[in-house]
């Protein structure tokens, strides 16, 4: 009687949260994931993706919700989106302006305020802040970009490392949660997954899936970055030249293991041997030179890379279905992104960074049973400094006033406002894989983009040219354009008193262990 009681006392809370208003949470957040990779947005790789079924359960979230198609980034890396995210504020406001930076001291975060509001809270995975604190009811972080086989996590007890592949424990560790969180409240849980970031790890059971199979490969594999300015020729992201790392390739002499993969057992370097020991025996024999060589990096990055994402969808799958089987799908809003975009050998280039396209665009997927229209394509430009204001007003969360970002709910509801932005501020700073610091716009149907420590300009026309292969700045035709599209720059700028490029990292607070 006692057990029958309590499984009524349970279900009878969870139909007053719900009248209330006050739907659960469950935010997966990946590392790195390209549009071009799911199935859902019909881009380049799209049509592959759906053949093999590599993200059947985020397609299905796109299916059963609606999907953003105009989701950007404001400072395309990882700690920089995170800290957006969670502050709603750009990188210059929030002191998160490279990797590894914690959030400047004593800024308001959007955990704290959904705690306030009554919801149970967790985060699982990656965080990549520095000594930014969780602020969550539980917590468990990979230790800073973390590994993907047998990962170290840390929670208030200390480190503890954990055997297995990271996205499935990640995956594991937010269903046990789930499974023993106090049952009265509502919740969020974040499942922040490291894949398929760098150096692009599968779990065992997808070594050899799509060995196979050819993967299409981008028109701009050889690009030869004419007609741009001279950072797209400077950079050190290509497969080609800078795509080294054995890591990345998994090019290793039989018995011969470097770095993650020494994390191995003699059984699991075994099974990793007879899967990769016989295509590099192959490749070493082959002696590949010139574009052949850039072919054959090319597929084994990309594949690679979806065997990642193909163990995240799993993961995906297997939240869903709990959600499904414990009567809790109707009540829980499932929220689908990734810090950036990434290049999947678009203009020869892996890796992100740029103001351009594929680096600058966020996946995001939401699916509301009852909010929003099933099969939705949202268009309007949404940031991810929008974030943290939508996950209140899901919540009904008191946010800070001090916030860059707004809600995106109206926009869910099918209520776009009429004063909705019509452009996007955008600021990179880090200077990594040769990528210089610069700032730019972003509408509709233009990218203005300034590189501030050569003073060169870009602009193109998303329109005529999609693939941002000629910059039309000195283009007299667009004179016009560029006018009004430096005055928007220089309004957002003012907008958000962003001045951080006039010397390193103006204004920022000194962090304890920063």
């Amino acid at each position: 009687m006692k057990t029958i009681l309590s499984v009524f006392f349970t279900v009878l809370m969870g139909v007053f949260t719900a009248a209330a208003g006050q739907p659960n949470v469950v935010f997966v957040f990946t590392d790195d994931h390209s549009l071009q990779t799911i199935g859902a947005y019909g881009h380049r790789l799209s049509a592959f993706c759906k053949e093999h079924e590599i993200t059947p359960h985020i397609d299905r979230l796109a299916t059963e919700g609606g999907l953003f198609e105009n989701s950007l980034c404001g400072n395309s890396l990882c700690s920089p989106s995170r800290a957006a995210i969670l502050t709603g504020l750009h990188s210059h406001a929030n002191g998160v302006m490279t990797l590894g930076r914690p959030i400047t001291e004593g800024l308001w975060t959007f955990p704290g305020a959904v705690k306030e509001a009554g919801y149970q809270t967790a985060v699982i995975g990656k965080w990549h802040l520095g000594n930014t604190p969780a602020n969550t009811d539980y917590w468990r972080l990979l230790n800073g970009q973390g590994e993907y086989y047998h990962p170290v996590f840390i929670g208030p007890d200390g480190k503890e490392q954990r055997q297995g592949y990271a996205t499935d424990l990640i995956t594991d560790m937010g269903i046990e949660w789930m499974e023993q969180r106090d049952k009265s409240k509502p919740f969020m849980l974040m499942v922040q997954h490291k894949a398929p970031h760098r150096p692009f790890s599968p779990p065992p059971r997808y070594y050899k899936w799509l060995a196979d199979v050819e993967v299409p490969e981008p028109d701009t594999l050889f690009d030869d970055y004419a007609g741009r300015a001279s950072p797209a020729r400077n950079q050190k992201m290509e497969i080609d030249k800078d795509m080294t790392l054995p890591s990345d390739l998994k090019v290793l002499e039989k018995g011969k293991f470097a770095g993650q993969l020494n994390r191995l057992n003699d059984a699991e370097k075994a099974e990793w041997d007879a899967a990769f020991g016989p295509r590099n025996e192959a490749f070493f024999k082959a002696g590949l030179e010139g574009k052949e060589l850039v072919r054959w990096k090319y597929q084994e990055y990309v594949k690679d890379y979806l065997r990642c994402v193909k163990a995240v969808d799993d993961g995906v799958g297997r939240i869903t279905d709990y959600l499904a089987n414990e009567g809790l799908a109707d009540n829980t809003v499932v929220i689908y992104s990734s810090d950036q975009g990434f290049y999947m050998g678009e203009h020869g280039w892996f890796d992100k960074r740029w103001i351009y396209e594929e680096s600058l665009h966020m996946p995001l997927i939401v699916r509301w049973p009852g909010v929003v229209k099933p099969g939705s394509r949202f268009k309007p430009l949404v940031q991810n400094i929008d974030y943290a204001s939508t996950f209140c007003d899901i919540t009904g969360a008191k946010a800070a006033p001090e916030r860059h970002g707004r809600s995106i709910v109206p926009i869910l509801r099918g209520e776009t406002p009429s004063d909705w932005r019509k452009s996007v501020y955008y600021h990179y700073y880090d200077r990594g894989h040769g990528v210089p610091r610069h700032y730019g716009v972003r509408t509709e149907r233009f990218t203005l983009a300034r590189y501030y420590e050569t003073d060169e300009w870009e602009l193109f026309d998303l329109e005529k040219d999609p693939q941002q292969l000629r910059s039309i700045y000195d283009d007299s035709e667009y004179s016009e354009t560029v006018t009004e599209l430096k005055t928007e720059l220089t309004r957002l700028r003012t907008q958000f008193n962003d001045k951080s490029d006039q010397d390193e990292e103006p204004g920022r607070k000194k962090n304890v262990g920063s």
